[in-house]
């Protein structure tokens, strides 16, 4: 299984860099991007677990990037980071879906915190969304028995056809 991916997105160079660091010492792969527009054309190319999202933004800010990333890619967990942000800033981007808010300087211990609970929030999303599509197959044939696989075997011989009345 891959190991979870995270994406920083910051202006400042030296906070992606030192995230970049941290966050792969500790085993995640992580990439980062400097500003919005980038950001969302990472998001397409691969898909990302945990986006760390900088409020402050050249171009598109931080809360434009995290309403585009909740119509793009859902599932993705977000924490915001800014140093300058006020707490109705916090609140909007919470009430657009953002998974947390950390302020900076960022404390070591409490990233790496927020990121392990982002990644346990995303892998219970997904192993949620797949037990929803289990439950709403009508029809599921279970086993791998012979005669079991001798009735898929007559099934799709007789599928492509249509009955005559």
């Amino acid at each position: 299984m891959s190991r979870p991916a995270i994406l920083i997105v910051d202006d400042e160079p030296g906070v992606v860099s030192s995230l970049l660091g941290i966050l792969t010492d500790v085993g995640y792969e992580a990439a980062g991007a400097a500003d919005g527009p980038e950001c969302l054309a990472r998001m397409k190319e691969r898909e990302f677990a945990v986006v760390l999202l900088d409020v402050w933004l050249p171009e598109m800010d931080g809360i434009q990037v995290l309403e585009r990333i909740r119509q793009e890619s859902p599932l993705a967990s977000v924490i915001m980071i800014s140093g300058h942000a006020s707490i109705e800033t916090a609140v909007r981007a919470t009430k657009l879906g953002a998974f947390d808010f950390v302020e900076k300087p960022l404390s070591l211990e409490k990233t790496l915190l927020v990121v392990k609970n982002a990644l346990h929030q995303h892998q219970l999303e997904l192993e949620n969304r797949k037990l929803r599509e289990q439950i709403n197959q009508k029809y599921v044939m279970i086993g791998d028995s012979v005669p079991m696989q001798a009735l898929r075997q007559q099934i799709r011989f007789a599928a492509p056809r249509t009955a005559a009345s």
